[in-house]
């Protein structure tokens, strides 16, 4: 057996070496190949990490944007098919992966995918390695989508009376406020009370306890963004009086809105000082979501 290892960020145990088989650290390989943001995409090794990547692309006006609360490896995120906190904007590593390069069991090296925006030749490998966590090839290179980076980022922390008014909260902002959610998180009181609990400085950002919290945040490329931040204003009260929010925050600063995040940055890490056994990734339809939480 032969485990690639990356930055070693996953919680699932995949890069656990086998005491028969062969690690391979591909810490070497952290190099950005090239950028092309006019073409919105760009090509790197499989060690470099999403924020090496974004800080390289600073001063691009791109990002890539698929944040899988850790700092982590494109190749070992590539692998495992990692998600995160902006999936229901851009979604996943399978929507903004178009090609990569593996070695295969045998050495064979191969390139698959391209960097067209649409092609039907030959198979379509790239999505049959992401998410195999290894077991098909050692993945040393990918292709990857960029974005226009947000010009107006606008978030808010509420307190939502149920999940199922969690959900048609989402449902609203995503209808009202024309695709422009990029984060929706649902926290739960469990969650809040063990991060402020084990990590310095944490702070309930509406100062009273609730059982159930949402993480929202609204972006746009625009360059006047005043009608965004009263449209998200609107979105809040209107939910506010019909009973789906209980209380909001709607930050006010970019330092503000790093505090919100930092609540749930620090979920992971609260849950380990706690001793907690963390499970992970277990995904319904957003519609089911309700009843699944019940």
């Amino acid at each position: 057996p032969v485990v690639p290892f990356g930055t070693g960020t996953s919680l699932e145990g995949h890069v656990v070496g086998n005491q028969n088989g062969i690690t391979i650290s591909l810490e070497k390989m952290n190099k950005v190949l090239s950028v092309n943001a006019e073409d919105f995409d760009c090509r790197v090794q499989a060690n470099v990490t999403r924020k090496q990547l974004n800080e390289y692309l600073r001063e691009d006006g791109v990002f890539f944007p698929i944040d899988p609360g850790a700092n982590a490896a494109i190749g070992g995120m590539a692998s495992t098919s990692a998600s995160g906190t902006m999936a229901v904007k851009y979604g996943t590593m399978k929507t903004v992966i178009t090609g990569l390069t593996v070695v295969l069991p045998n050495g064979d090296i191969i390139n698959t995918g391209s960097r067209t925006k649409k092609t039907s030749a030959g198979y379509n490998l790239t999505n049959l390695f992401i998410g195999s966590e290894g077991t098909l090839g050692i993945i040393t290179a990918a292709v990857l989508k960029l974005f226009p980076k947000p010009r107006g980022i606008y978030a808010a922390y509420c307190a939502v009376s149920s999940v199922s008014a969690a959900i048609e909260l989402l449902n609203r902002a995503r209808t009202e406020s024309g695709d422009c959610v990029e984060t929706f998180e649902l926290i739960s009181r469990l969650v809040m009370d063990l991060v402020l609990k084990h990590i310095p400085n944490s702070q309930d950002p509406l100062g009273q306890r609730y059982q159930h919290y949402v993480l929202l945040e609204l972006v746009s490329t625009a360059e006047d963004n005043h009608e965004l931040y009263n449209r998200f204003e609107s979105i809040l009260s209107k939910a506010m009086e019909d009973g789906l929010i209980l209380d909001a925050a709607l930050a006010q600063s970019e330092d503000q809105r790093q505090a919100f995040w930092s609540l749930r940055e620090n979920a992971t890490e609260s849950q380990k000082i706690e001793g907690a056994s963390i499970k992970h990734d277990i995904s319904v339809p957003i519609s089911v979501i309700p009843k699944f939480y019940e």
